[in-house]
């Protein structure tokens, strides 16, 4: 019965997404479906077999003993303040500050060539095998490394050939997917097990979603990529010294965010509860995201909790969220924990429009322009991904 309700939820999201398209007759059925397969692949033999729990333990014990590294850094730099154990003090340098070491890491291997070599290759495979341009493939595997401002300056200079169904992919792209450099952070929080599953999830369910919603045909002699490398750096030492600088504005960027927004939530909390007799922001966005998520494989009893869950992340972000899932863990089921956390792990709020936007505006006013405009299109083709890749993972749990 969850696999038949789990179907049925793949059905609702692509149909949705469908009855959204701006062009069907270009619709790349061939590269959804082999995308879908490979979602189906990758999360049956992460969940499934003992191949892919090897792979998750290998890759959960890497980012684990990176975390152990940059906690030495903050605990020389700060070894001698003492926090309440689970108070904010804790999350914010136990977890936030440890981003700047991550981002470090990433520096460092885009100026060793690592990194490019990787995502251009990965790429070229990945447009091969859907029969997608080269330009979005690139940027759908970048974006799984950097950031939505960094995956997008990437591709620049190929801005000039991508209309509105190209540039709208590619946004979407940045948004289904989240940074590398703050996954220890989610880490931190959440089970890596699933968040690192996510990864390739989000990447593929943000490309079927906007082919469906935004096709594109290109001609083979007009498909090329050029690659704008995203480290400036002239040195190894000047590689980590950007790396650790922009690690440090992530980390601050994220705790004002999350200042703003949980303030700002508890004063919508505050008001909601006045006007509808205690019922929360939260809780209201649990009904109404709550038929999708029982399709998802969310047990009955569980739906309005998760729900409500999924439902901040959208209108706040993903932080804000998994902070309030953690304090649920221990009292909801192993699968509701996977798909919601599946879920949880991408940029689709509110918030990333701005930022997605403005990223473009910086490059052509004029298409930045239309990302605007397209921006709820965007957030709701989003959400639609992490909603695909959550059922995905309900499928196997």
């Amino acid at each position: 019965m969850d696999i038949l309700l789990g179907l049925l939820a793949v059905v609702v999201i692509l149909g949705i997404a469908f009855v959204m398209s701006n062009d069907r007759k270009n619709i790349n059925y061939f590269g959804i479906g082999v995308m879908l397969l490979a979602q189906l692949v990758t999360t049956f033999i992460m969940f499934k077999t003992q191949i892919g729990a090897t792979i998750i333990n290998a890759i959960s014990w890497g980012f684990n003993k990176l975390i152990e590294y940059g906690s030495e850094g903050v605990s020389f730099v700060l070894g001698g303040f003492v926090f309440e154990e689970g108070g904010a003090g804790v999350f914010f340098f136990n977890v936030l500050l440890l981003i700047i070491f991550f981002a470090t890491i990433l520096s460092v291997l885009t100026y060793l060539k690592i990194l490019p070599f990787i995502i251009k290759y990965v790429g070229l495979g990945l447009s091969y095998i859907t029969r997608l341009p080269k330009v979005e493939s690139f940027n759908a595997v970048n974006s799984i490394f950097f950031g939505q401002s960094e995956a997008i300056i990437a591709i620049k200079s190929q801005f000039k050939q991508l209309n509105n169904n190209r540039l709208y992919i590619v946004s979407a792209s940045a948004m289904g997917s989240v940074s590398a450099s703050i996954v220890g952070a989610y880490i931190g929080i959440l089970p890596a097990d699933y968040v690192l599953v996510a990864l390739p999830l989000n990447m593929f369910s943000a490309l079927i979603v906007a082919s469906l919603i935004a096709p594109v045909r290109v001609p083979k002699e007009e498909d090329h990529v050029d690659i704008q490398d995203v480290s400036n750096a002239k040195s190894f030492f000047e590689a980590m010294g950007n790396g650790a600088l922009d690690g440090g504005k992530i980390a601050l960027i994220v705790a004002a965010m999350l200042i703003a927004f949980i303030a700002s939530l508890e004063l919508v909390n505050a008001a909601f509860a006045g006007l509808f007799n205690g019922l929360t922001l939260q809780q209201t966005l649990g009904y109404i995201i709550s038929p999708i998520a029982i399709l998802m494989g969310i047990p009955a009893a569980e739906v309005i909790d998760a729900g409500a869950i999924m439902g901040t992340k959208i209108v706040t972000n993903e932080f804000v969220a998994m902070l309030e899932f953690q304090g649920m863990l221990d009292s909801v089921s192993e699968k509701t924990v996977g798909i919601v956390t599946v879920f949880l792990t991408s940029f689709a709020n509110f918030s990333s429009i701005g930022i997605i936007a403005g990223t473009v505006q910086g490059i052509d006013s004029e298409k930045g322009a239309k990302v605007s405009g397209f921006g709820m299109k965007l957030l709701i083709g989003a959400t639609l991904a992490s909603m695909l890749s959550g059922t995905m993972a309900g499928l196997f749990l």
